[in-house]
Formats: structure tokens, sequence, C-alpha cells
């Protein structure tokens, strides 16, 4: 396993998970409802920053390892199932979108799998699709864990939208995905 920083910052993303989650279980005369929101969005804030910057510093200090291409992946999938289950949880979000949601991330890696078993990994790779997915999804999670009013703006019934834009992007993009496997799935290629 490789110690580089964009692997520690991955690494960090997936510590940020239970202590994330335990801002929800801190008792209130330790931290308010309002204020577990706010602690919970710069907490996911964070992770997905780090979601970015880890990928960034890996490329531009040629510090890339088959390990955090691994473990990135992973560590975003977790981050988001968490906090789709939380905000299910919390009534925020519905969960058809979250079994949507977790259910693509599923399929999909399950799809990249077996691709680059046959030797096919670059026909799943990510998309212009799949990422404007990721960025609808992360922002929506975002407003939802805020759950007020920021600048104006109703967290909450923006990020509803948002939640459901991602979901129809989670389906658009898992049948893109599908699609560009079809050959190789149904057996026509060899």
């Amino acid at each position: 396993m490789p110690t580089n920083l964009p692997n520690l910052l991955t690494w960090l993303r997936i510590v940020l998970i239970p202590l994330f989650l335990a801002v929800y279980f801190m008792p209130d005369y330790w931290l308010s409802g309002p204020h577990k929101d706010v602690v919970a969005t710069a907490m996911f804030a964070v992770a997905a920053l780090t979601d970015w910057l880890d990928g960034y510093l890996a490329r531009s200090l040629n510090q890339t390892s088959a390990f955090g291409a691994f473990l990135d992946p992973v560590a975003d999938k977790l981050m988001v199932a968490a906090a789709l289950i939380l905000l299910v949880g919390l009534q925020r979000a519905d969960a058809i979108i979250a079994v949507i949601i977790i259910g693509r991330e599923i399929t999909i890696s399950a799809l990249r799998e077996w691709m680059a078993k046959v030797g096919q990994s670059r026909s799943v790779a990510v998309s212009f699709i799949g990422k404007l997915k990721t960025t609808f999804q992360m922002i929506a999670i975002l407003l939802l864990l805020y759950n007020g009013i920021l600048l104006g703006v109703d967290t909450a019934r923006v990020g509803t939208a948002l939640i459901y834009a991602a979901a129809l992007l989670t389906l658009w993009s898992m049948g893109y995905y599908l699609h560009r496997a079809l050959p190789w799935l149904s057996g026509k290629t060899q």
C-alpha cells in the first residue's frame, strides 16, 4: 500500500464517515439540531473536496497507484451511501432515491470489474454524464444536510429537486454504461 498524500486524503475520507454519522448521535446538549446540520455539512464538504483533491494531486505529483485507483472510488461510494442512508433516516430524502443511487453504484462497480477482466475497462470509463450525476448528487447531499435557509435559498427544497435530478442522471448514466458494455455482456464479441 503506497503511502502518499493522495492516498492519505482518501483514507481521511474513509475516517470521516463514522465521525460524520456520529454528529447526529450526539446529545442535543453537546450540539443542537441545526448545529449538527452545519457540522455534518462541513464534514461532507471536506470529504467532497478531498475526493477532487486526491485525484488532482495523484496526477499532478505523479503519485497514481493501483491501490489508490481501487481505494478512491470505494471511499466515494461509502461516503455517498452513508450520507444517503442518513438523509433517509432524517426524512430528508426518499428511500427510493437512495436505492437508485446506491444500487447504480454497486451495479456499475461490478460492471467495471467484469469489463476489466475481459480487457474492456476503457469501454466503461467515467463519462461526462457520470461526472454530471456526481456533481448534482454532491450538491444535493450538501444542501439536504444543511436543511435550512442559506443566503435566502431554501436548501431543503433545492436539495430535493437536485437529488431527484441526480437520480434521473443516475439511471441515465447506468443505462449509458450498460449499453456500452452490451456487446460483451451479450457475448457477441470475442
